[in-house]
């Protein structure tokens, strides 16, 4: 009975490891997606303000 008493308790302890693993990940997803964001941003102003740049030398 010590030995399932034991193991249960190392399987809690896994568990609740996997589960923080997890919270950590997930923020980390959110953090690069938000970079992910600011980085297509800055292409389409920069996109942008190479076309307005075409524009300008062609008139």
């Amino acid at each position: 009975m010590e030995i399932i008493k034991a193991r249960i308790q190392d399987l809690k302890r896994n568990q609740e490891a996997g589960e923080a693993q997890m919270l950590d990940m997930d923020q980390k997803r959110r953090e690069l997606q938000a970079t992910l964001i600011r980085i297509s941003g800055a292409i389409q102003v920069l996109e942008e303000l190479m076309a307005e740049n075409e524009q300008a030398t062609k008139n």
